[in-house]
């Protein structure tokens, strides 16, 4: 039966580093995987990618847009690839709005619950792997990365506020949310992600 994992972690944590690696993992095990990112995934989520990650907005103009991004997304991409058995992994998904958009932006967390509950009432993740961070270390990593978007271009207060929230929600949906520590080396990450990954899908294999 098909899963639906996300990863998420404030810009800077690593998280897009281990996507592959557990993609090759659920692969290996005869499993069919998609892979794909928010905000895009589609043509048209793609386009908005361009704008939100570039183009300055009213906050509640860019919180539609990215759950108008996801709408097209679980139509065209998600929706369609879990009812034909396959496993979704995606790089950030609606946990992404509310620790942008609710805890770096402070827009208020019902209308994100608004929004969350028209655009996917009946579909959460099965596994949420929370790439967690200090700020400073997220800072270093950015720094020595590409030329930064508007999001990774925020202050640390922003930071703060988006890994605050991330936790608040790793804590209201304990069941769904794993906190992976990634201070820790590339190798010591996956270890971990395949014990979870292998008890993930290990159940998965016994309910079949």
């Amino acid at each position: 039966m098909a899963k639906f994992i996300t990863f998420e972690g404030i810009d800077g944590a690593g998280k897009s580093t281990h996507i592959g690696f557990v993609a090759d993992l659920l692969r290996a095990q005869g499993l069919q995987v998609v892979t794909t990112r928010e905000p895009g995934g589609t043509a048209l989520g793609e386009a908005l990618r361009e704008v939100l990650l570039h183009q300055k907005m009213h906050l509640e103009t860019e919180a539609m847009l990215m759950f108008a991004a996801r709408r097209e997304h679980l139509a065209q991409v998600i929706e369609p690839a879990l009812a034909r058995g396959d496993w979704v992994i995606s790089d950030r998904f609606t946990d992404a709005s509310f620790a942008y958009q609710g805890g770096g932006r402070q827009l208020p967390l019902a209308k994100l619950e608004a929004l969350e509950q028209w655009v996917h009432p009946h579909l959460q993740p099965d596994l949420t792997l929370l790439f967690d961070v200090p700020l400073e270390v997220a800072r270093a990593r950015l720094d020595a990365s590409r030329t930064l978007d508007k999001f990774e271009q925020e202050k640390a207060a922003f930071f703060a506020a988006t890994r605050a929230e991330y936790l608040r929600r790793a804590a209201q949906f304990p069941e769904r949310f794993r906190i992976i520590d990634a201070t820790r080396t590339i190798a010591e990450v996956q270890q971990e992600l395949t014990q979870i990954i292998s008890s993930l899908s290990g159940k998965q294999s016994g309910k079949q």
